[in-house]
């Protein structure tokens, strides 16, 4: 009951963290693009305009980010039993949506300008508020993006990241009024080109970076080799192999994974180093070990120990076998079993059927069983 209540009230703290940093992201972007706007039409200005819509686009990002931490934060049901986090996937994807919607948007209408322009009219008001909004901007992205990766909320990540591109984009446009009033020479239309292949960019960058997320990408390196290395510490593991992550959210994951133990091991000795295991990762980790499977290994077989060290050899020559496990021979029964990784530069078939063929003529009197795993993880 208390790990539980202590998931809950961290899930609570997130969300708060959450919407309030996305509050004051609403607030100041909506008080910038009305600023921005005003000057926009009296300064006739189509690169201030732009640069109040992006504003206004960046408001309705953090609403949205809003009410997808809310949904995502509803507890399990019968339907969903493992939650709704991913929905804070969904609705980043909706963010890089509406961004790129503004910055093929912000395209169009410069190169409009470009083919029909107007004399801009700057005054030193207008030159005072983009620069005080460029200042502005980069504190709230700097605010946005360290709570982001404080929370581990991608949402607010991609927010804390759009808001320094829009001040180095705010920056391109007080550079230009500033060259528009020293020279005459008007590069506003131009710039607000460029500032929509940035907003497009940035919304194509956030939309595929959430479909990995969706897709589900190669677990993080550091917390594999952690939990493996956590796993192996017992003395009765002699391998942790095929660890998968399942992600359900930020700060959500479940794993499963096989492990190697030796083959003299009773049910209830595994039982209770599987228990202790699975508490011991999830203390270190967060993550919840939801699934162990086992492999057993040979103990005092000198013969069984020759057959293994003779098929690694063989099997590890491969330039595309990344790895052996689960090795089991039963020299008796003449039956043998083992898992090998396979990189992504075979495919699987043809690697089993080359290893097959050479095993099977070294020990033809063998009823033999290799399974391929794929490199997920290694």
């Amino acid at each position: 009951m208390g790990k539980k209540n202590g998931e809950m009230q961290e899930r609570e703290n997130r969300e708060a963290v959450i919407i309030r940093t996305s509050i004051i992201g609403i607030m100041t972007n909506v008080m910038l693009a009305g600023f921005k706007a005003v000057v926009g039409l009296l300064s006739r200005s189509i690169a201030v305009t732009l640069d109040a819509v992006n504003n206004l686009s960046d408001a309705l990002s953090s609403i949205i980010t809003i009410l997808g931490t809310k949904l995502a934060g509803k507890l399990p049901d019968r339907k969903h039993p493992l939650g709704h986090g991913r929905i804070e996937y969904l609705s980043a994807m909706v963010v890089a949506g509406i961004v790129l919607y503004a910055g093929i948007t912000s395209a169009v209408e410069s190169i409009k300008k470009i083919l029909h322009p107007e004399k801009p009219e700057y005054g030193t008001v207008s030159l005072v508020i983009i620069a005080a909004a460029v200042i502005v901007k980069i504190l709230l992205g700097r605010y946005v993006k360290a709570k982001g990766e404080e929370v581990h909320s991608g949402s607010l990540i991609a927010s804390g990241s759009d808001a320094m591109f829009d001040a180095v984009l705010s920056g391109s446009v007080l550079l230009s009024a500033v060259i528009y009033l020293l020279s005459g020479l008007s590069l506003e239309a131009y710039v607000g080109v460029i500032i929509a292949g940035f907003i497009i960019k940035a919304g194509i960058e956030m939309m595929v970076e959430t479909l990995d997320e969706i897709l589900g990408v190669r677990a993080d390196k550091e917390k594999t080799d952690r939990i493996k290395a956590l796993l192996s510490e017992d003395r009765e593991v002699r391998g942790a192999y095929d660890l998968i992550l399942y992600n359900y959210g930020p700060d959500k994951d479940y794993a499963s994974v096989h492990l190697e133990l030796p083959d003299t091991m009773t049910a209830r000795e595994i039982d209770k180093l599987t228990r202790r295991l699975e508490r011991k990762v999830y203390k270190e980790t967060g993550v919840i070990l939801a699934g162990v499977g086992l492999y057993s290994y040979n103990t005092g077989d000198d013969e069984a120990a020759r057959i293994q060290e003779d098929v690694r050899k063989r099997v590890m020559a491969k330039d595309w076998a990344v790895q052996l496990h689960g090795f089991y021979v039963d020299t008796e029964a003449e039956e043998m079993r083992f898992d090998v990784v396979l990189s992504f530069d075979i495919d699987p078939k043809e690697g089993l059927r080359i290893l097959y063929e050479e095993i099977r003529g070294a020990y033809p009197a063998y009823d033999i069983h290799i399974a391929p795993d794929v490199d997920v993880s290694d």
